[in-house]
């Protein structure tokens, strides 16, 4: 009869396997993860390879750089360079991003802080907008916007967001300041404080999270609008970056420039995810103290 194995020897043994389990676990992640960044891969990689071998040279790994596609790319358009596009982004994201802080916070005061009449109902109705697709309000929208002469113009791009129409700004505002102390606001309002002082120095500064969540998603939603910014966009000074990105393809004598397109694609991710990793702390805590965990 042999013996049994003495407690360290167990031990150890479940140890190792322990660690070959997180070791092989950690190897399926990292394959999930490249699988998943590849095409992110491959777009940085053939920004780096001549135009004749992006389709042609086979693997990731270019056999030879160049960085002409980033040169070609940035002043492809007569008379305007893509610095002029990332501006035109940058100015329509930064006046949508201040739009939707003051509208959707106020909004979301007055349903998560205040008693008025009918307070639910409106709640209600507000989030069934959410359910309205957009191309239902498209053609009504732009009838609208044409009549007031504000096409080839930013305002119907911008105006929207200072009417508080993001529903789930809205909503994400309301269950971040329900879990606010009421305290505070009634400590407030027994010294005199205002409505206004009351909104403005004690709720914005502990909405934070929240905030800070709108303004990321809102930049990303308003730098990423492709559809709004075609139709009401016409002229090339006012042309944003998705669509300049666009003019790369067919541009003119049925050619496209595929190394600039490439080129452009890889800085237009940059502001993206810049601003995600300024902000992403932020963002893990507005999400879990609003009920949408």
């Amino acid at each position: 009869m042999t013996a049994a194995p003495d407690q360290s020897t167990v031990q150890r043994r479940r140890r190792l396997k322990a660690r070959l389990w997180k070791l092989a676990a950690h190897a399926l992640l990292l394959g999930l993860l490249f699988v998943m960044l590849y095409p992110v891969l491959w777009l940085i990689s053939s920004s780096l390879r001549h135009q004749d071998d992006i389709f042609h040279e086979p693997g990731l790994w270019p056999t030879s750089f160049t960085l002409q596609n980033y040169v070609n790319g940035w002043h492809f358009f007569q008379g305007f360079t893509f610095g002029d596009f990332f501006i035109n982004s940058f100015l329509i994201a930064f006046l949508c991003i201040l739009g939707n802080l003051v509208a959707c916070s106020l909004a979301a005061y007055a349903f998560a802080r205040l008693r008025f009449p009918l307070k639910n109902l409106f709640f209600a109705l507000m989030l069934g907008s959410i359910m309205l697709p957009v191309h239902v309000q498209l053609i009504p929208q732009y009838i609208v916007f044409l009549n007031l002469g504000w096409v080839n113009t930013y305002i119907p791009l911008v105006m929207p967001k200072w009417l508080a129409t993001d529903a789930f700004f809205v909503f994400l505002m309301v269950q971040f300041m329900r879990n606010l102390p009421r305290e505070l606001e009634e400590a407030a309002e027994i010294d005199g404080a205002s409505f206004w002082h009351r909104y403005w120095h004690i709720i914005l500064p502990l909405s934070m999270p929240a905030i800070v969540t709108t303004a990321l998603f809102t930049f990303i939603f308003t730098y990423n609008d492709y559809l709004s910014q075609l139709i009401y966009l016409t002229s090339l000074n006012k042309t944003t970056v998705p669509l300049a990105l666009r003019l790369f393809i067919d541009s003119g004598g049925g050619t496209s420039n595929f190394g600039g397109l490439f080129a452009m694609s890889v800085l237009a991710l940059g502001p993206v995810i810049g601003f995600f990793l300024a902000t992403q702390r932020f963002i893990v805590q507005g999400f879990a103290t609003t009920g949408l965990k």
